[in-house]
């Protein structure tokens, strides 16, 4: 949760929403990203250009041998639905995040209740690892006079209210 940390902090440090990831394969990091696309100079954010998302596509572009079922992916932030479900049809069995996002995340799905090749996934999600840390990151970020992206939203709310 380290690296992803640190990718997080990159991301802010370039004034981006503070997400990052990381896979790591038996015992080695073999992919990492970081949320781009929501600077203030953005007209319109990029929705899809999410730290998971971007880890994974370079986890394809390496060409290795690889077994997704071996490997866990670390994020700062609860998956969102889109980023929740690529990883699941990547293969990946187990999700590490630090903080939730209780407006767009999307590990509290109903597997069960989903088509087959969701139920049976097998993915574990755990929670709240490094959550302080990464919490102090967001709230930092909201706390950032030039910052527009999910301002005033539930997010920003529940991320300011926290002790």
């Amino acid at each position: 949760m380290a690296l992803a940390l640190g990718s997080a902090e990159k991301a802010f440090f370039q004034g981006e929403f503070p997400v990052g990831a990381v896979i790591v394969s038996r015992g080695r990091v073999v992919a990492e990203g970081s949320r781009i696309g929501t600077t203030r100079a953005m007209e319109r954010p990029s929705e899809i250009d999410h730290a998971e998302i971007r880890a994974l596509r370079q986890l394809e572009r390496l060409g290795q041998e690889f077994d997704p079922a071996e490997a866990t992916i670390f994020s700062t932030m609860e998956p969102c639905l889109m980023c929740f479900s690529a990883i699941i049809l990547s293969g990946i069995k187990e999700v590490v995040y630090a903080y939730e996002d209780p407006m767009g995340g999307g590990t509290c799905c109903d597997l069960g209740r989903l088509t087959p090749l969701y139920r049976s996934s097998g993915v574990k999600v755990v929670s709240g690892v490094c959550r302080k840390k990464s919490l102090d990151l967001f709230k930092s970020f909201f706390q950032k006079d030039d910052n527009i992206y999910w301002k005033d939203s539930l997010l920003e709310q529940y991320t300011l209210g926290q002790a």
